[in-house]
């Protein structure tokens, strides 16, 4: 195997994978995809405690995933690249895809 796929791989699940195995950090990201939000925005749509969307959002912010802009005291949060939007809907496809042979493949057995 390529030296550089075995680097890049394990860059991009350090970097990437890990802040995307949370769901919770994958509803903000697609939240954020809609508009910029403040945290208190954020965890009203997610019905989600604050402290706990700022956990995520330290997460997405370290990984670069979401950008921050200050509004006085309040901090916007906004998607840092909307590609990452596109990667997420290609992955929902692909699950959907194998759902649908799995239930096909349990139809026909039964």
């Amino acid at each position: 195997m390529d030296e550089q796929l075995r680097r890049e791989v394990n860059l991009l699940h350090a970097n990437l994978c890990q802040a995307l195995a949370d769901p919770t950090r994958i509803l903000i990201l697609y939240a954020l995809a809609e508009s910029p939000r403040h945290v208190s925005g954020l965890a009203e749509l997610l019905d989600a405690p604050q402290s706990t969307v700022s956990r995520h959002l330290k997460v997405l912010r370290d990984r670069r995933l979401v950008t921050t802009s200050r509004d006085g005291a309040a901090v916007h949060y906004a998607l840092a690249d909307p590609r990452v939007i596109d990667a997420l809907d290609t992955l929902r496809a692909v699950l959907t895809s194998a759902l649908s042979q799995q239930a096909a493949l349990a139809q026909s057995l039964s």
